[in-house]
């Protein structure tokens, strides 16, 4: 994310797209964001006081593996809709998925040498981190440890805070006090 920030600070909007538009993808930004959020807060009530104890393969367990990271991908793309270019949504997507695919990657060698043949199965029939909706299940109640999701809710408002962040940036480009660089 550090290696994007050039480019959040230093372009702006190329302003091709009539300005009703450019809100509109402004504020599906926003909406993706607060969807990120929401959808960690979701993992984090399954797996919550499990993790590293059992292989968790319910709700969001169930579409994908790591469903923190897809929900982390999903703030990181409505980041750069915020801004309001196509060009840092597609780049700040893919350097956080390429990111989170690695650390996925190692956190996986950990899982398998752990739960052996039962991490096996389940990462033979989930995705990593890209979701496939049909497997969708969940049982009738849920359990979790409110000191976890309480302990999480720092990493919440990390990525809500990107909505302020983004409209500071936003009244920045407005009166630019550097130069600017148009990209769509």
């Amino acid at each position: 994310m550090a290696l994007c920030l050039p480019a959040i600070l230093f372009t702006r909007s190329a302003d091709v797209l009539p300005e009703l538009a450019m809100e509109l993808v402004e504020s599906t930004g926003i909406l993706l964001i607060i969807a990120g959020v929401l959808g960690r807060f979701w993992s984090i009530l399954y797996i919550g006081g499990h993790k590293n104890a059992s292989v968790i393969q319910d709700g969001p367990y169930s579409i994908c593996r790591h469903p923190l990271y897809l929900f982390s991908t999903i703030a990181a793309a409505g980041f750069g809709m915020m801004l309001g270019s196509l060009v840092l949504m597609t780049v700040l997507t893919g350097a956080v998925l390429i990111i989170l695919s690695d650390i996925a990657a190692k956190e996986e060698r950990f899982l398998r040498d752990r739960f052996g043949l039962a991490y096996d199965a389940y990462a033979a029939k989930v995705p990593r981190i890209l979701p496939r909706g049909r497997g969708f299940s969940t049982p009738k109640q849920v359990t979790f440890d409110v000191h976890v999701l309480r302990r999480n809710l720092s990493d919440a408002l990390v990525f809500l805070s990107l909505i302020p962040l983004g409209e500071l940036m936003s009244y920045f480009k407005e009166e630019p006090l550097w130069p600017m660089i148009p990209i769509y």
